[in-house]
């Protein structure tokens, strides 16, 4: 049982290592046509600690974020799928 476990954690680390590779290579084939980023406005907000335990949360506005269009956070940047549906950072 234990090499059976341990032989799909192998072939699973496999999958998402071509997986991740493939995402790559098609990450630089539209960095190379242009078409590799987008901007996604992001709504950005503060959270202020007060007295008694109580935090204040302060709108700071729509900041743009530079995201990849791919599977996997490449070059620095989050993936376009995720980040247009979590639109609210928080500091």
């Amino acid at each position: 049982m234990g090499r059976l476990v341990l032989r799909g954690v192998l072939v699973l680390a496999v999958v998402l290592a071509f997986l991740y590779a493939g995402d790559w290579v098609v990450l630089h084939q539209r960095i190379s046509h242009g078409t590799a980023f987008r901007t996604i406005p992001v709504h950005q907000f503060l959270a202020t600690p007060l007295k008694g335990q109580k935090e204040e949360y302060d709108y700071d506005g729509d900041l743009p974020v530079t995201c990849s269009r791919s599977l996997f956070p490449q070059a620095g940047n989050l993936p376009c799928w995720w980040l247009s549906r979590h639109t609210t950072q928080w500091e």
